[in-house]
C-alpha cells in the first residue's frame, strides 16, 4: 500500500520508493500473529495495556469493562477515590474471567485452586474465620464412587493383565469378555468399555442425573444413623451435633463421576463448639459405611427403561485426617491440596466438552472418544422422553448428564469464596483506607464492552502467565528450602 502511494510521486526519490516496496513485501510475508504484534506494540497505549494484563495474571480470556467508580465520604461528600476508564487504552479495563476450568483459562484456574485450598484447609485446621479447635473434631476423608455399568479397560499393578478370564468366551455381541493386555498410563483404551453393546449407557447417564440427590440422601442417612446409634431422636440430633462437609466431584477415566469429601462433626452451634464425647470418628465412619450401603434414589418410571434405581458403588474409602504428617498419608494440607487439584478439572479431562450442545449433530465433534460420544447421545435420546424432561439431560449432555457443582460445602464448614475474594482485594489495595472508607458510599457504573484476546495479545498473555507460574514455583522452592534448613537446625546461632 505504501508503494502505491509513493509510485508516481515526484517528491519521493527512487531509493525511498525501493525501501517502501521492500517494507511492504516484508509486511506481506509476516504471519497474521506477527502483523497483529506490530500493530499492538505500535499502539501508544501498549504499555498500559500490558500492565493491565499483568495485573490479571495473564488471564487467557479477560473481560473488558467500561465505566467509573467514585468513593465519597458519606458525611462530608469528600471524594476519597475515583477511577475512570476514559484514560485507559481503548477506554476499557481488563478484569479476570474467573473461569475455574484449566482447559479454558490456566491462570484463573490456578487462582481458583488456591482459593479452594484455603477454603478446605480452613475447615480442617482453622483460620479464615474458622476457629482452630476444629483440628480436634472427628474428621474423615471419604471417597464415594458410582456403581459399575460394564467392564472397562483399566490399569493394573505388577504387570498383570487388564481383565484375565480363565474360561475365556465372548459376550452376546461376539466380543471377548476378558482382556489380556497390560495397559500403560497413556493407553487410549483406558476407561473404554470392552463391549459398547453390553455397557449400560442409560444407567450411566441416569446415575449422573441423580448423583446430587443421592448425596443429599446420603447426608440425611448419616445423621439418622448417628442419632439412632446414640439413642437420640432424629429431630433432636441438631441440638447435640452438626454434620459439616466439603466435597468435590471428579470424572474418572470411564467418565463416571465420583466424590471426594471432607466430613466433620461439630457441636450444635458449629465449629466453635466441640461435639459430644459419643460423636467419635469411629462412630462417624460406621454411619458413613452403613449409609453408603443402603441409600438409593428411584428415577421416574419410563416405559422405555422401566424402573431404575441409583445407588453408590462398592468402592468406598474412609480415612481419618491427621493434623500433622508424622508418617500419616492423609493430613490437612494433603487433603486440601488434593481437593484443590481436582476443582480445576472438568469433563474435558475425560474427553468431553466444556460447552453446551445445541444439536445432536455437534456430538460427533464434542466427544473425543466413541465412549464419550455414546454417553452424550444417550443424554440427547433420554432427554427427549416426556417422563424424564425434569432431568434436563439435553441441556447437560456436554457433562454427560451430571448437573451438580464441582465443589459444594455445608454452610458452617468454613469460609466462602466471596470472603476470600474480598480479602484478596483488600490485600491488593494494601489494606489502606479501610478505616477511612468505613462510612463511605460508592457510585459506580460499569458495562461490558468485550472479551478475549487478539492473536498477538494471546501470545503475550500466555508469556505473562508462564512467567508468573515460574515465579510462584521458585518462591515455593525457596520456602521449602528454608523450612528444611530450619528443621535441620541450619542457620542458628551457635
Amino acid at each position: 500500500m505504501r508503494y502505491l502511494i509513493t509510485r508516481g510521486n515526484p517528491f519521493i526519490d527512487e531509493d525511498a520508493r525501493r525501501e517502501t516496496l521492500a517494507l511492504d513485501q516484508r509486511m506481506r510475508s509476516l504471519s497474521a500473529i506477527e502483523r497483529d504484534m506490530v500493530r499492538l506494540v505500535a499502539d501508544p497505549g501498549f504499555g498500559r495495556w500490558l500492565e493491565q494484563i499483568r495485573n490479571v495474571g495473564g488471564c487467557a480470556h479477560p473481560i473488558y469493562l467500561s465505566g467509573h467508580t467514585t468513593v465519597m465520604d458519606a458525611a462530608s461528600g469528600e471524594v476519597l477515590r475515583h477511577f475512570d476508564t476514559a484514560g485507559e487504552p481503548g477506554g476499557r479495563l481488563a478484569v479476570r474471567c474467573r473461569n475455574r476450568r484449566e482447559t479454558r483459562c490456566g491462570p484463573c484456574s490456578r487462582l481458583h485452586a488456591g482459593d479452594t485450598f484455603h477454603l478446605v484447609r480452613s475447615g480442617l485446621s482453622g483460620g479464615k474465620g474458622t476457629p482452630t479447635v476444629v483440628r480436634d473434631h472427628p474428621r474423615l476423608f471419604v471417597t464415594l464412587t458410582a456403581p459399575s455399568f460394564g467392564q472397562v479397560h483399566h490399569l493394573t499393578e505388577d504387570g498383570k493383565p487388564c481383565l484375565p478370564r480363565r474360561e475365556g468366551g465372548t459376550c452376546e455381541h461376539g466380543r471377548s469378555v476378558g482382556c489380556l493386555l497390560v495397559h500403560t498410563a497413556e493407553d487410549p483404551m483406558l476407561g473404554q468399555p470392552l463391549c459398547p453393546g453390553c455397557y449400560d449407557y442409560a444407567g450411566h447417564v441416569l446415575w449422573h442425573a441423580h448423583a446430587g440427590e443421592l448425596w443429599n440422601r446420603f447426608c440425611r442417612a448419616v445423621r439418622r444413623i448417628l442419632a439412632t446409634s446414640a439413642g437420640i431422636a432424629q429431630s433432636r440430633l441438631r441440638h447435640h451435633v452438626r454434620l459439616s462437609f466439603a466435597k468435590v466431584a471428579e470424572y474418572q477415566q470411564r467418565a463416571a463421576v465420583h466424590f471426594h469429601a471432607v466430613v466433620r462433626l461439630d457441636g450444635p452451634t458449629g465449629p466453635d463448639v466441640p461435639p459430644p464425647d459419643w460423636a467419635s470418628a469411629t462412630r462417624l465412619e460406621t454411619a458413613i459405611r452403613e449409609a453408603a450401603d443402603t441409600v438409593t434414589v428411584s428415577a421416574s418410571y419410563s416405559s422405555a427403561l422401566g424402573d431404575w434405581t441409583a445407588s453408590w458403588g462398592t468402592e468406598l474409602d474412609v480415612a481419618p485426617i491427621r493434623s500433622f504428617g508424622d508418617g500419616a498419608p492423609v493430613t490437612d494440607d494433603r487433603v486440601a491440596a488434593y481437593v484443590a487439584k481436582y476443582v480445576g478439572k472438568s469433563v474435558a479431562e475425560a474427553g468431553g466438552s466444556d460447552r453446551r450442545l445445541t444439536s445432536p449433530a455437534e456430538i460427533r465433534y464434542a466427544g473425543a472418544t466413541a465412549h464419550i460420544r455414546a454417553l452424550m447421545g444417550m443424554c440427547w435420546r433420554l432427554g427427549g422422553l416426556r417422563e424424564l424432561e425434569g432431568l434436563r439431560l439435553r441441556a447437560w449432555a456436554h457433562t454427560l448428564g451430571y448437573r451438580g457443582h464441582v465443589l459444594t460445602k455445608s454452610r458452617c464448614y468454613s469460609t466462602t469464596y466471596a470472603a476470600l475474594h474480598a480479602d484478596r482485594a483488600e490485600y491488593q489495595r494494601g489494606g489502606v483506607g479501610s478505616n477511612a472508607e468505613s462510612n463511605a458510599v460508592a457510585d459506580s457504573a460499569w458495562r461490558y464492552v468485550g472479551s478475549g484476546h487478539s492473536p498477538a495479545a494471546a501470545e503475550l498473555a500466555a508469556g505473562i502467565a508462564a512467567d508468573h507460574e515460574e515465579s510462584l514455583r521458585l518462591c515455593k522452592e525457596a520456602k521449602d528450602d528454608e523450612e528444611q534448613a530450619r528443621a535441620m537446625g541450619w542457620g542458628r546461632e551457635q
